[in-house]
């Protein structure tokens, strides 16, 4: 199993407490036994848990513009932006049970990756626009699109993949956010049509979001 970059340092660290525990275990007796014992099956649970969050499946790009991150359409909207002009915004909700790995939607040359502090609100609150947020625009075929990385209440890191000027295909990993939050995703509205519909469940890179008008 692909683990997602960025993630090896919280695996590392669980891993030194499964390793003393089950040490502890071994070496120690009655009571205090029992308890490295608990302690072990505790902090191997608590592994696999972050084995499972942190996967990175190979994805094979879908049609047209794509999901940038697994999880539930949360909200689609018309947007006017300061940088896009007359847009679409289509936000999706990840849980703490979906890939956390953010792809590319389309093929483009990265312009500015910003990253912004904030808070930690819940990520599908109106109040999460104030929070911890990364910032990507793209200069594509088909205008400037936009990703917002937003951090929730457990996702108190957004690693980027990415950086100013480089050239970008469609399906490619551009960044982490860990433990599950919110990604905003802005399209000119001019050159789309939006495929998916509010609560309906996407994969990263694979989910057609948009089709080309022609």
């Amino acid at each position: 199993m692909e683990l997602a970059q960025g993630s090896k340092p919280w695996i590392f660290t669980m891993i030194l407490p499964v390793f003393i525990t089950l040490l502890g275990g071994f070496l120690t007796q009655t009571i205090l036994q029992a308890i490295f014992f608990f302690l072990f099956i505790i902090f191997t649970g608590l592994l696999v848990v972050l084995l499972v969050f942190f996967r990175d499946p190979e994805r094979n790009a879908g049609e047209g513009i794509v999901a940038v991150a697994d999880g539930v359409i949360q909200q689609i909207t018309n947007e006017k932006d300061p940088e896009l002009g007359e847009c679409i915004r289509v936000s999706t909700f990840m849980n703490l049970h979906n890939v956390h790995v953010n792809r590319m939607p389309y093929d483009g040359t990265i312009m500015a990756v910003d990253h912004h502090p904030g808070g930690y609100l819940p990520a599908f609150t109106k109040d999460s626009e104030r929070n911890e947020r990364v910032v990507t625009t793209i200069k594509t075929s088909i205008g400037t699109v936009k990703i917002v990385q937003i951090a929730g209440t457990l996702a108190r890191r957004i690693v980027p993949y990415i950086h100013k000027d480089d050239i970008v295909k469609k399906g490619q990993r551009i960044g982490l956010i860990r433990l599950g939050s919110r990604v905003d995703l802005y399209l000119p509205s001019q050159h789309i049509t939006v495929q998916v519909k509010e609560k309906e469940r996407v994969l990263s890179g694979e989910a057609t979001i948009a089709i080309i008008n022609d």
